[in-house]
C-alpha cells in the first residue's frame, strides 16, 4: 500500500522534470528560427570594396587561400570557438521499489566558423560564412570575431574618405 501511494508523486515529479528539461533543449539547426547576427550581416555589405591590404590590417593573414578560376581568389579565415562547458549531474537516487532518478545535462556552446572572402581584382567582392557557427539566438554568431574589426575598420575609413564626422 505504501509503495503505491509513493509511486504517484514520484511519477509526477519525473514527468514534470523531464518536460522542464526537454523545454530547455535548443535544436541543432537554429537557422530557421534565429536571426543573422548584426555584425556578420553588416560585414556582408561593409567589407565590400576593401583592398587586400585593408583586410590583412583588420583580420590578419588568411588561414588558407584558393584560386577561384576566373572569379578571383577565395581567402578563408578559420576560427574554432571553444567555450566553457556546463555540466550538471543529478545524483542517482533509488529507494526500495521506487524507480531510479538521476541523469546529467551537458551544454557546449562551442563550434567553428570559416569566413570566406572572394577577392576580385585585389578587393573584397563577397563575404560568406560556413561551419557550425550558429548559436541558439543568432545565425553566424561564432564568426563575429573574424569580421568585427573589419566592419569597424571599413566604417572608419569610409568616414575619413568622405570627410564625415560622427556625433
Amino acid at each position: 500500500m505504501i509503495f503505491s501511494s509513493i509511486r504517484k508523486p514520484v511519477l509526477l515529479v519525473l514527468l514534470a522534470g523531464s518536460s522542464i528539461v526537454s523545454s530547455c533543449v535548443a535544436p541543432d539547426d537554429t537557422s530557421t528560427i534565429a536571426k543573422e547576427d548584426a555584425t556578420t550581416a553588416a560585414a556582408r555589405k561593409e567589407m565590400i570594396g576593401l583592398s587586400e591590404a585593408d583586410v590583412r590590417m583588420c583580420a590578419g593573414f588568411p588561414t588558407a587561400t584558393a584560386d577561384a578560376g576566373g572569379s578571383g581568389q577565395i581567402w578563408t579565415y578559420q576560427r574554432t570557438v571553444q567555450r566553457g562547458n556546463l555540466n550538471v549531474v543529478i545524483p542517482t537516487l533509488a529507494v526500495g521499489a521506487i524507480p531510479t532518478v538521476g541523469g546529467s545535462l551537458n551544454v557546449n556552446p562551442g563550434g567553428y566558423c570559416n569566413t570566406q572572402l572572394r577577392m576580385v581584382d585585389g578587393r573584397v567582392a563577397e563575404v560568406a560564412y560556413a561551419g557550425d557557427n550558429n548559436t541558439p539566438n543568432n545565425r553566424d554568431a561564432l564568426c563575429v570575431s573574424t569580421v568585427d574589426a573589419c566592419v569597424a575598420y571599413a566604417r572608419q575609413h569610409r568616414q575619413v574618405r568622405t570627410g564625415a564626422t560622427s556625433r
